[in-house]
């Protein structure tokens, strides 16, 4: 009964800082674009909101 309710919730829900860290990381195209991103991350890139 409350299935499609959660999965509406689910849809709507913001993801976190780190949900969005790991998707920018997981985007990454080599090692260099990885390690470019990691320096970006703990640079505090997604955390200044």
């Amino acid at each position: 009964m409350f299935g499609p309710i959660k999965k509406f919730a689910r849809a709507l829900r913001v993801p976190s800082a780190a949900e969005r860290e790991m998707a920018y990381l997981n985007g990454s195209h080599d090692r260099f674009d990885l390690e470019y991103r990691q320096r970006q991350v703990d640079r505090g890139m997604f955390r200044h909101r």
